[in-house]
């Protein structure tokens, strides 16, 4: 048997969920298989990639592609030897260089061989915390996906490794650099509606989007904390910035009613099964997902199965799911800011309302996006121009709309204006302050973690209960709520008989 099989051997029964940065002895495969790291580049800032599924290709490409001159991929490291070897031929393509691949047990070898500069993550947001805390202590910038990590124990551990490391941890929410949510940021500075006493904030996720939630590793708790932490950072999040302020309490109720055996039943089904690939039933199930259709979910998922036994087409109403598709959220925040939040599953549109409440008016803002499924060659949350406006509502006065801000490309044009915030050696100033460290990557998500201990025990969580000494995230100044504002017209109209 040839080296090179014997190292595929290697990877075939491991479980990807059960990974771990344990170092270990050998690298996956030598320099000499794979090509050696081009040393001669040492102006170029150096990244290695923890995770090579689909959320890792948006990384992939802006440092093959679109900043090329600048950084540079000088390793790659997973569970998954196929993916691994997709990655590697993906960044043959860019680069013309073969990338070295490493197993997750020989990630410090990883390190200690490549020495990149940044560490990025992209793996099961279970794992984020392993390798975010692995690279601070091995002296690494890191760049995490979002959410940050998945509960409050383990978003201690990253706090208190980053103090202790000193090191940088940029958390990527790329919907605060869309266009059309920095303009909601930008007029709520402006003191259009005064300061903020309440927010009405409700996210929908159709039947499309959020039924892949369901079928993937995200529908257990224990590998993405549910929606209300793997989806709900982004919008929790977005509320944070958007206020300049953090979570205190929160009290939240939740269920799962959609997505369940007794929803296939009631559409029709026999039942529920293990997977379409190999459901009997699937021709007459809307919800079906075709591996082999989708070259890129092919090539990523299908072909690789072999390797770690991960389906990525299993069934929406398999009984073993254990997230929420129905979810209603109450939080206060520092500032005194009362939050009423929903987020559903199973909409007809995917998008949002939210809607500010002011000491001199309203703010309405909608966003409608485009239909998207995770890992196919689409743009995830693309805005569609005809459901989206901002209108504002001064108090006792007439409302108006006003214009959009546009953008184009994935999550309504906010992924590059974060890959430019990310990767140009040269930083831009941002008075909206949008780049994100741990601190606003803690506060993000223990809105959710507060919420899902709310769910069991049918209390009030509060924040401080949870992680200490986070700090105070760097966030733009806003309307005081102690300023002096205008006494609203006291005329009114009144008809007489």
């Amino acid at each position: 048997m040839s080296k090179e099989n014997n190292l595929k051997k290697g990877f075939s029964r491991r479980n990807f969920l059960k990974s771990s940065v344990a170092s270990g002895a050998g690298i996956l495969l030598a320099n000499s298989i794979l090509g050696n790291i081009n040393t001669n580049s040492s102006r170029k800032k150096r990244f290695v990639i923890v995770g090579t599924g689909s959320r890792s290709r948006m990384y992939q490409d802006a440092v093959f592609k679109t900043f090329a001159s600048s950084c540079e991929m000088v390793g790659f490291c997973d569970v998954n030897y196929g993916r691994l070897i997709y990655a590697q031929k993906r960044g043959l393509a860019s680069t013309n260089q073969k990338i070295p691949l490493y197993d997750v047990k020989d990630f410090d070898k990883m390190i200690s061989e490549t020495k990149p500069d940044t560490v990025i993550v992209t793996t099961v947001d279970g794992s984020h915390h392993k390798y975010i805390i692995r690279a601070l202590e091995l002296g690494k910038d890191v760049i995490t996906e979002k959410p940050m990590t998945i509960d409050d124990d383990k978003c201690q551990q990253i706090i208190d490794a980053q103090k202790k490391s000193g090191h940088k941890v940029t958390v990527t929410f790329n919907y605060r650099y869309s266009p059309p949510r920095t303009q909601v940021k930008d007029l709520l500075m402006s003191g259009v509606i005064g300061d903020i006493l309440s927010v009405d904030f409700h996210w929908m996720l159709n039947t499309h989007h959020g039924a892949d939630y369901f079928r993937r590793w995200h529908s257990q708790k224990k590998y993405s904390g549910g929606l209300m932490v793997h989806k709900a950072t982004h919008h929790f999040d977005l509320v944070n910035w958007w206020l300049s302020a953090v979570p205190v309490k929160v009290y939240a109720l939740g269920k799962r009613e959609f997505y369940t055996p007794e929803m296939a039943k009631r559409m029709g089904l026999e039942g529920y099964y293990e997977r379409c690939h190999t459901c009997p039933e699937k021709e007459k199930c809307a919800f079906e997902l075709d591996l082999a259709k989708d070259i890129n979910l092919k090539e990523l998922y299908l072909d690789n199965e072999k390797y770690d036994g991960y389906f990525r087409d299993k069934c929406v109403f398999r009984p073993d799911i254990d997230i929420e598709d129905t979810m209603n959220v109450i939080v206060k925040y520092n500032n005194n800011v009362t939050l009423s939040y929903s987020l559903n599953a199973f909409n007809a549109w995917e998008g949002y309302y939210v809607i500010f409440n002011g000491t001199k008016g309203r703010l309405e803002h909608k966003i409608e996006e485009k239909i998207y499924i995770n890992g196919v060659d689409a743009v995830q949350g693309a805005i569609k121009g005809d459901g989206t406006y901002i209108k504002i509502f001064p108090i006792r006065g007439a409302a108006y709309e006003v214009d959009v801000w546009q953008g184009e490309g994935g999550h309504g044009g906010g992924d590059k204006v974060m890959l430019e915030d990310i990767f140009l050696s040269e930083k831009r100033e941002d008075k909206y302050l949008r780049a994100a460290d741990q601190r606003g990557g803690a506060y993000s998500i223990l809105t959710g973690i507060a919420a899902n201990q709310s769910l069991l025990t049918g209390k009030e969580v509060v924040i401080e209960d949870l992680v200490q000494n986070i700090g105070h995230p760097d966030y733009p100044d806003m309307p005081s709520h102690y300023a002096k504002i205008p006494m609203p017209e006291k005329k009114v109209e009144i008809k007489r008989d």
